[in-house]
């Protein structure tokens, strides 16, 4: 079974940083596609950052040079850094795993996912 726990979400001000970080249990981390999710009270989730086994990564045009997504492999732990962050980041953070029948593929749609953390809670005030 795999399990996944978030963690590193907080309250900053606009223009802060935060590093978020996903600690993922069971085997096949390496060759998992992995992604971070977001949803707002009262909006869509949206995905946010993917990457694959060979760490091509795809991102949320809102987030497109603010936030970088990556992984290591030793520790099983897959992490997304958000710079400049603005209050429209405000959100419920959420990684997904798939299972590795598709190692290459990355993808922002929930629906590809299998496997979901609790979440961790982002604010950002202006």
């Amino acid at each position: 079974q795999v399990q996944l726990v978030e963690s590193g979400g907080g309250s900053v001000q606009a223009g802060g940083s935060l590093r978020l970080s996903c600690a993922v249990s069971g085997d096949s981390f390496s060759s998992r596609y992995m992604a971070w999710f977001r949803q707002a009270i009262g909006t869509e989730r949206e995905g946010v950052a993917t990457i694959n086994s060979v760490r091509n990564t795809e991102y949320a045009d809102s987030v497109k040079g603010r936030f970088t997504i990556s992984k290591d492999n030793g520790k099983n732990t897959l992490y997304l850094q958000m710079n400049n962050l603005k209050p429209e980041d405000t959100a419920m953070y959420y990684c997904a795993a798939s299972r590795s029948r598709f190692p290459f593929k990355v993808s922002l749609q929930g629906k590809d996912y299998d496997y979901w953390g609790q979440g961790t809670q982002v604010t950002v005030s202006s």
